[in-house]
């Protein structure tokens, strides 16, 4: 039986995303290879490298395809091809399929070039492809995903606006320090250093290594939206 998957499919859609399906993200974003993002018949985050390897990687409900949607009644055995062409992903669906192959619900008819944050619809499930080169990282997750899906605080998100303040401009810069953070926001050190303890359990962070937490918190928190260039002016 298919399982109803959040806000109507897309792996990636608003309140979507945990903490720890941010946390998959941002570590396969950081190995520069392009994936595949969808949720298995259990609601659960997969990525499909898609840029591993030259051959051609199926689709479809078949267990022997390279991405096997199973649980999907409306997936043919065989649904659509991909394929790597010169650096870029192509899907193709020359028939192959009863239903139809969708990108962005226009449908594909032969074989297409895939962009990143492309939505791919075979049957009733939605597949979004990450080119981890191209990918705009303050683009890469709405703003709504953000605080909700995580659950800040209305402080913890004044905390992390505060900590992210230095990459305004953007370019390199590290986050503001404890002290900086206190004074804009008129807290003491030790309740700014309270809700960054909190929030790197929440990000998944804790067990990084002391001095890399606080980078690895900004970092994420602009490359998924939760922190927007709107938020730092």
């Amino acid at each position: 039986m298919p399982v109803q998957l959040p806000d109507d499919g897309d792996p990636l859609g608003p309140h979507a995303l945990s903490a720890a399906d941010l946390k998959t993200l941002l570590a396969a974003e950081r190995t520069g290879s392009a994936f595949i993002a969808y949720r298995d018949h259990a609601g659960r985050l997969c990525l499909l490298d898609v840029a591993a390897g030259e051959e051609t990687k199926t689709v479809g409900r078949r267990i022997e395809t390279d991405l096997s949607i199973t649980w999907d009644v409306q997936v043919s055995g065989v649904h659509a091809e991909l394929e790597m062409v010169g650096g870029e992903l192509t899907i193709a669906d020359d028939g192959l399929s009863t239903n139809g192959t969708f990108v962005n619900e226009k449908r594909v008819n032969g074989r297409q070039r895939l962009r990143d944050r492309d939505r791919i619809r075979v049957g009733r499930t939605i597949l979004v492809y990450h080119d981890s080169v191209a990918a705009n990282a303050s683009a890469t997750i709405a703003a709504a995903n953000g605080p909700e899906a995580l659950k800040l605080s209305e402080t913890q998100r004044r905390v992390l606006v505060a900590l992210c303040r230095p990459f305004r401009d953007g370019g390199f810069a590290t986050p503001a320090t404890n002290q900086e953070i206190a004074s804009e926001l008129f807290l003491s050190v030790d309740a700014v250093k309270m809700h960054l303890r909190a929030m790197f359990a929440k990000f998944e962070l804790a067990d990084l290594p002391q001095n890399q937490k606080r980078a690895r918190l900004a970092e994420s928190a602009l490359q998924f939206g939760v922190v927007t260039s709107r938020d730092l002016s």
